[in-house]
């Protein structure tokens, strides 16, 4: 089963360094991360993306499902690796998973220019330690879970995706 918590800021500093925690915290075993974003939106609106160049032990898989899970979330192109009538099977398979239409308008809520988001999808963490070395950067925290079947489905949709 994988985590999927958006911790969303008023303040784009305070989560650039949350997003730091999150990976101190995935280097003490704290969390196993299969992706981890922090998400901005400029005073235009405009939405930026900052994502570490490589999550250590994420499989092809697992990234292909992040960025699939990514795109949908946030809309943003390029990310989604599918497109089409695929993108309409994935928001199905999505919406009964538990990333549904009520937590992806949760998530957009959150972001408003001047904001920024910690976006991380987890495949084990800690709760207690990872609660306590996340409270003094505060943020509005939305969580849901993939469970194992929807993970498996979802990645053999994407799999018989075109790309």
């Amino acid at each position: 089963m994988s985590e999927l918590i958006v911790i969303g800021y008023d303040d784009p500093t305070v989560a650039e360094n949350a997003y730091q925690a999150v990976q101190n915290l995935q280097q003490a075993y704290v969390v196993d991360l299969n992706g981890l974003a922090v998400v901005s939106v400029d005073a235009d609106g405009r939405t930026h993306v900052d994502t570490p160049s490589k999550i250590v032990g994420v499989s092809a898989a697992s990234g292909a499902l992040w960025g699939a899970v990514f795109g949908i979330l946030f809309l943003v192109p390029g990310l989604g690796l599918v497109a089409g009538a695929a993108m309409g099977g994935l928001l199905g398979r999505l919406g009964k998973s538990g990333v549904d239409e009520r937590f992806r308008g949760q998530v957009q809520d959150m972001l408003k220019p001047g904001s920024a988001a910690v976006v991380i999808m987890a495949s084990k963490i800690t709760e207690d330690k990872f609660a306590a070395a996340m409270r003094p950067y505060g943020g509005i925290v939305l969580k849901t879970s993939l469970n194992d079947e929807d993970e498996k489905e979802l990645a053999e949709h994407l799999a018989g995706a075109p790309q």
